[in-house]
């Protein structure tokens, strides 16, 4: 398969991914009893990040055209996590619990703040290191959110709820955009990893950003 034939099917998988998490939560699959851990929503994280993991290890086309993706690309992407705001102003009006929703509404902003200098300026061999380290930190605030959101019942049982992210519009979150951007996170790791010991100049010709 062709690079570009990659693209459009990468391409195709994301809007049926979207679409199937769109219609599970419309018929409320997602829906968990309040008393309970939100199970599910913790599973949709997991089972997309694991089904890339397995792809990339058994197919040597689809890991030269991942590692052909654009690390610039990928990385601006993030900046849209500024919309991170949303969970502090859910907090405000007592709809989300704080242990939740602090942690990942501060984390995404910071992470979507520094979006753009992290793909303009660090996506290099240059500064290999630190691109790497946003990187992690990028996934740390994604891993603690869910971590938190998951054990919320557990810790506080009597606290408020996450039942909004079970919910439309909230839902996509957990269930699409979540997974999707620990899977780019983790795609520039593995590329930085694999960039030459040299300087800016010496960075590959990337595939164009079209092609995810």
């Amino acid at each position: 398969m062709t690079i570009a034939k990659y693209g459009k099917l990468t391409a195709g998988l994301i809007v049926a991914w979207f679409l199937i998490s769109l219609t599970i939560a419309a018929l409320h699959g997602f829906n968990t009893d309040p008393g309970r851990p939100p199970l599910p929503l913790g599973l949709a994280v997991v089972i997309p990040v694991g089904l890339f993991g397995l792809w990339y290890a058994a197919s040597k086309e689809f890991r030269q055209f991942v590692l052909g993706l654009n690390p610039r690309t990928l990385t601006f992407v993030h900046s849209w996590r500024l919309v991170g705001f949303t969970f502090l102003v859910l907090y405000s009006y007592g709809i989300l619990p704080g242990l939740f929703a602090l942690p990942a509404g501060w984390g995404d902003i910071v992470i979507g703040a520094t979006a753009p200098f992290a793909a303009m300026i660090l996506a290099n061999p240059a500064h290999r290191r630190s691109f790497v380290f946003w990187q992690a930190l990028g996934i740390l605030d994604l891993v603690v959110a869910v971590a938190m959101g998951t054990m919320e019942r557990l810790i506080e049982p009597r606290g408020i709820s996450t039942v909004a992210m079970s919910l439309l519009p909230m839902s996509l979150i957990p269930t699409f955009a979540v997974p999707l951007l620990l899977i780019l996170h983790i795609i520039c790791i593995t590329q930085a990893v694999k960039w030459p010991e040299k300087g800016r100049e010496a960075i590959p010709q990337q595939v164009p950003s079209a092609a995810i």
